[in-house]
């Protein structure tokens, strides 16, 4: 299975931004762990861009290649219908993934605009949420 993980604004700011919420692991150091820990499961490239419209490429550029996409659309997850409306249209399994648990902070944090395209939403369980992710994407291939 072909698994393309798409990481939103400010998460290549991992290890720097937030410690006690985001933890102290760096991005590079995430992304292989997330490599390491899918090795046997899937096939997964993973990218990150702080820019909306390139989160948007990525999701049609994965159209016809991947089976699976994970994102976690970062501040993107409460407003952009443009990622919803790319999600929506490539329909693809996804799965939406955040570090931290979103319910348990602002307000404006608890709806996501973004999930409903999405097959599932993970939240809180750190960097493990990509992991639980990939075995999401892999339990609803095997159960479609």
């Amino acid at each position: 299975m072909k698994i393309l993980i798409i990481n939103g604004p400010n998460i290549n700011m991992l290890g720097i931004r937030e410690k006690h919420i985001y933890g102290t692991t760096a991005y590079d150091d995430m992304c292989r762990y997330i490599k390491e820990k899918s090795e046997n499961l899937a096939d997964v490239e993973i990218v990150q861009s702080n820019i909306e419209g390139e989160i948007i490429n990525y999701i049609q550029w994965a159209y016809g290649k991947y089976d699976g996409i994970v994102i976690n659309p970062g501040a993107y997850t409460h407003y952009s219908i443009a990622i919803y409306d790319a999600l929506m249209a490539v329909q693809i399994p996804t799965v939406e993934v955040h570090i931290s648990n979103i319910h348990k902070r602002e307000e404006f944090r608890h709806k996501s605009v973004t999930a409903a395209a999405c097959i599932g939403q993970i939240s809180g369980f750190g960097i493990y949420g990509y992991i639980m992710a990939i075995m999401a994407l892999i339990n609803n291939s095997e159960n479609s």
